[in-house]
């Protein structure tokens, strides 16, 4: 890819994600859930805005996931899993300047699925 539109790229995202930052908060009962996704995977947070601390992390390359549909499915059952442990029933989600497409999508999805509100 060339360098000035993966450049261009990143900036547009970066753009995004600020916008979209700006207007989104998490608290300790209802966290923000973020997620990055790399070219090959996919993590998730879920934090605490005021304290600034992250309350779950789940992360797909240590359970051996690429970058997929359904590698998004098994993080988001895991942050689920790990939320619904501290008592968290609701989040607020940051799709952290990616566009709610795809793997992002599936994600979000896979939250509902798994008894988390966003």
């Amino acid at each position: 890819m060339n360098r000035t539109l993966l450049m261009k790229k990143n900036a547009q995202r970066a753009k995004r994600k600020a916008r979209v930052r700006g207007k989104i908060f998490g608290t300790a009962e209802k966290p923000r859930v973020t997620v990055f996704r790399s070219n090959k995977h996919i993590y998730a947070q879920a934090i605490d805005d005021v304290a600034g601390v992250t309350l779950a992390a789940a992360d797909g390359r240590k359970m051996g996931l690429k970058a997929n549909k359904e590698a998004a499915a098994k993080v988001a059952e895991a942050i689920a899993a790990a939320m619904k442990e501290k008592g968290i029933e609701t989040a607020v989600f940051d799709r952290n300047g990616y566009i709610y497409h795809g793997v992002v999508a599936a994600f979000a999805e896979a939250l509902r699925e798994n008894g988390i509100q966003v």
